[in-house]
């Protein structure tokens, strides 16, 4: 009976383990935040930020998760040195006041065994408000080179710029709406 017991006991907290969040980081190399806002409805400027980072709790049993991307708006890149200048004025993204943005989500929400949708927070120019990515690609691989399980996809939402203060150009015509990109690969830990 105490060899039952004690097989029982390991076999329930080895099960209690596995079942625990892993942890994950983020792959600054494979992972980008990125906008795009269209110009007087005519093309799309779009734009990155270069520096970031974050990590990702992430338990696939229990379908549950937690996400924080954090992304420096100095690090703001258009590819044309002006319009730089101008995003990250006090008329825009304000970087000097407002140096970093920052995404957290903790709620995952599944289609089966993938992630669907990651629903969360975004803080922007001192402000923060609800943001739901949804997930246009999802996956967890084992990666040949790093001999670890890397989780990760590309997340997107369309967001109202006006929530976090910038209004920028709303007279002129400009849209009020703004596609955030989040492409992240994480790496287990």
């Amino acid at each position: 009976m105490k060899q039952f017991l004690l097989t029982f006991a390991l076999a329930a907290s080895a099960g209690l383990c596995q079942a625990a969040p892993a942890t994950y980081a983020i792959d600054p190399s494979h992972t980008f935040v990125t906008y795009e806002i269209t110009h007087f409805g005519t093309s799309t400027n779009r734009g990155r930020f270069d520096k970031k980072e974050g990590s990702v709790q992430f338990d696939r049993a229990a379908k549950t998760g937690r996400v924080e991307v954090s992304f420096e708006i100095a690090s703001a890149n258009t590819g044309f040195a002006p319009m730089n200048t101008h995003l990250l004025s006090a008329e825009l993204l304000n970087a000097e006041k407002f140096p970093t943005a920052k995404f957290v989500g903790d709620k995952f929400v599944f289609d089966g065994d993938k992630v669907s949708e990651v629903q969360g927070q975004l803080t922007l120019m001192g402000k923060t408000n609800p943001v739901t990515l949804k997930a246009m690609h999802f996956n967890c691989y084992d990666n040949p080179m790093l001999k670890r399980e890397v989780c990760g996809g590309d997340f997107e939402a369309t967001i109202d710029r006006t929530q976090w203060g910038v209004d920028y150009g709303l007279a002129w015509g400009f849209p009020k709406n703004v596609k955030l990109i989040i492409q992240v690969e994480a790496v287990k830990q």
